[in-house]
């Protein structure tokens, strides 16, 4: 009796110390010698992944292991870097703390990416509409049934080819609608098409869904359009900051001119109000959050963005010139966490903490038409590729 229960006893104690053992491991404590001594040490825990997988990752210029793998280091600051041969490298410093688990998360970017033609008769002043899935466009340079206002749905299934991906919803046969620049309603349903004339300036309501047969002249009610769709973006806007702590919801009134909202809507592309330092929304500070330094002290008119979740402001480093010929050069990129900007010239891309500035593209393109497309395969852009000769058309660049 006695011996069976010695046995229970040491099976007891023997699981109770392998779920120890095994829970101290997931907190990152490791065991080991030291001057002929057991030593138990407490390490963090480094997550390191990519896109797409199969990375090298470098810590400390040391091949260390590759994606999708987890790291335990001891508590300090570490250089990650994570390269995969045809894309750029991706590094960040990140620092490891205790017991903590930090991230590295590498979305890696073709060095040679492909162009691909979505027109080929031309294309005038595209318009990304609300959702940033539909593109509205103008083709001037056919006949009147063929000229007019055409939509490419970036969200739609794959088609065949891109230049199949566009459809018509109005032609000149009414109006000369080829000249029209073109507003979406904050729905996405609808578009205005403005013609200004030398004498005179006709605006028609388009439904954006169907082929207009009979665009509605709505020259002489626009203004109750615009009241009534500026009511609209507050309402959209108010809902948006009902969600969110007062604490959180009185630091954005107060230091916050909003730009744009992440597509996920947890951080915020924004100019300073003014000049002040940023108080912090989330007291003690959340653990394991990301470790790039941020900046809390802010000036009149510069571009930072705000993490709602983690309570952390970093600054954009670029300039404050958020708008060129009504075409945004600041664009949130589909997965909420890099911001799309034109620079010298070039299409570049940054993580919304302003690191890992890559340029994605640096040939020929017109103004700041750069749109993402909505699952982040590709850009679409303006270009007519250096041909003065010839109208500009749009084109995909791929990131895959």
């Amino acid at each position: 009796m006695r011996k069976q229960l010695l046995i229970s006893a040491l099976i007891l104690l023997f699981l109770l110390a392998g779920t120890t053992i095994v829970v101290l491991y997931g907190k990152g404590y490791r065991f080991g010698f030291n001057r002929g001594t057991i030593d138990l040490s407490r390490t963090g825990l480094l997550v390191a992944t990519s896109t797409p997988d199969g990375a090298q990752v470098f810590i400390n210029d040391h091949l260390t292991t590759a994606t999708d793998n987890t790291i335990n280091l001891a508590p300090g600051e570490y250089t990650v870097r994570i390269f995969k041969e045809g894309y750029f490298p991706w590094e960040k410093k990140i620092k490891i703390q205790k017991e903590v688990v930090a991230k590295a998360e590498a979305l890696l970017f073709p060095a040679a990416p492909k162009l691909e033609s979505i027109t080929i008769t031309g294309a005038v002043r595209p318009v990304l509409d609300p959702s940033q899935t539909k593109l509205a466009y103008v083709v001037a340079s056919q006949s009147a049934r063929k000229n007019g206002i055409y939509i490419l749905d970036m969200s739609a299934r794959p088609v065949l080819t891109l230049q199949s991906a566009s459809t018509q919803i109005a032609d000149d046969t009414i109006d000369t609608l080829s000249l029209a620049s073109l507003t979406w309603s904050p729905d996405a349903r609808q578009i205005v098409a403005t013609i200004a004339g030398e004498l005179r300036t006709t605006t028609y309501l388009l439904t954006a869904t169907d082929f207009n047969e009979a665009p509605q002249d709505i020259t002489a009610t626009l203004e109750t359009y615009h009241s009534l769709w500026e009511e609209e973006k507050q309402e959209e806007e108010t809902s948006r900051l009902t969600t969110l702590k007062p604490k959180l919801r009185n630091l954005i009134s107060s230091y916050f001119s909003i730009v744009s909202w992440s597509p996920n809507e947890t951080k915020i592309l924004y100019q300073a109000s003014t000049s002040a330092t940023l108080p912090l929304a989330i007291e003690p500070r959340l653990v394991g959050i990301d470790s790039t330094p941020e900046q809390r002290n802010l000036k009149e008119g510069s571009l930072y963005i705000y993490d709602t979740k983690e309570d952390k402001n970093f600054d954009l480093g670029i300039e404050a010139n958020i708008e060129t010929q009504g075409q945004s050069a600041l664009t949130w990129f589909s997965d909420s966490n890099h911001v799309i900007f034109v620079e010298d010239q070039k299409i570049r891309i940054m993580e919304y903490d302003g690191s890992n500035k890559t340029t994605l593209y640096a040939g020929p393109f017109v103004d700041n038409y750069v749109f993402p497309w909505p699952d982040g395969s590709k850009l679409t852009i303006l270009t007519h590729l250096g041909n003065l000769a010839v109208l500009p058309n749009l084109y995909t660049i791929s990131l895959k």
